[in-house]
């Protein structure tokens, strides 16, 4: 049975996108990915786990790295590329017969609803999925520090960021071919302080600082296999554990 009464669900754009062999993308959504997903929020929501989701944009634009681009712009472009990624999982969920919405911070009326964390809670205790789209609706703030603000909104237990790497490690274990390193150590659990004092960069240092601010731990794992979601759910050592607690650093 999964172990948490509500989770905020972080997906990576990234990792939902299909990849060519190179590691670039080929399509922006990998179905089978999609699909995937979509089975294990339903499994998840049948067992009585309540699911909220933010998605990043990185399969269609990251906005921090758009050349040429004011900076602001680029931001608001990439809070637009979420919403085209909460549409397609709304539609996913709703052919599954899962009841799903889409909320966003900005008006965007004729098909998103506009974000309210009292509706958004109603929403999640009446057994439906909430898709939160165009991060927190401001420019210089990552989706990672949505994730962290929408989840102390709601109440959420713990955030799990499904991402396109199976955890946290020491150091970065992508070598020049784009291979993981099995040489480099990948935590099983870390402190946000020990992340913040070596410079990890789990998220970006703000959410970092703010979970642990708002005592909301985080599970990083690889969103590769859609199962994983469950797995994870139910406490399973599949990641990295981060967590407001002073624990000593542990690796597999």
């Amino acid at each position: 049975m999964p172990k948490y009464r509500r989770i905020l669900l972080k997906l990576s754009g990234e990792a939902i996108a299909k990849k060519n062999p190179d590691g670039s993308v080929a399509e922006i959504f990998d179905e089978n990915i999609i699909r995937g997903i979509t089975d294990a929020v339903a499994e998840l929501t049948r067992q009585g786990t309540q699911v909220a989701i933010v998605i990043g944009a990185g399969n269609i634009w990251r906005g921090a790295y758009g050349k040429g681009v004011r900076r602001a712009r680029a931001d608001q472009m990439g809070m637009l590329g979420t919403m085209i990624n909460c549409l397609r999982l709304e539609d996913a969920f709703e052919k599954s017969g899962i009841d799903a919405r889409v909320m966003s911070p900005i008006a965007m009326n004729s098909f998103a609803e506009h974000y309210d964390f009292r509706k958004a809670i109603e929403r999640l205790e009446a057994g439906g999925v909430v898709i939160f789209g165009c991060g927190t609706g401001m420019p210089f703030v990552t989706t990672d520090t949505t994730v962290v603000v929408r989840a102390a909104e709601i109440d959420a237990d713990i955030i799990m960021m499904a991402k396109n790497i199976d955890g946290v490690y020491e150091k970065d274990p992508r070598g020049p071919d784009g291979k993981i390193d099995p040489s480099v150590a990948r935590f099983k659990a870390i402190s946000y302080d020990e992340c913040l004092r070596r410079d990890l960069r789990a998220t970006d240092t703000y959410a970092t600082s703010l979970a642990k601010d708002r005592g909301i731990d985080m599970y990083i794992f690889a969103l590769s296999d859609p199962g994983n979601i469950i797995k994870a759910a139910k406490g399973e050592e599949i990641g990295t554990l981060v967590t407001c607690e002073q624990v000593e650093p542990s690796v597999y």
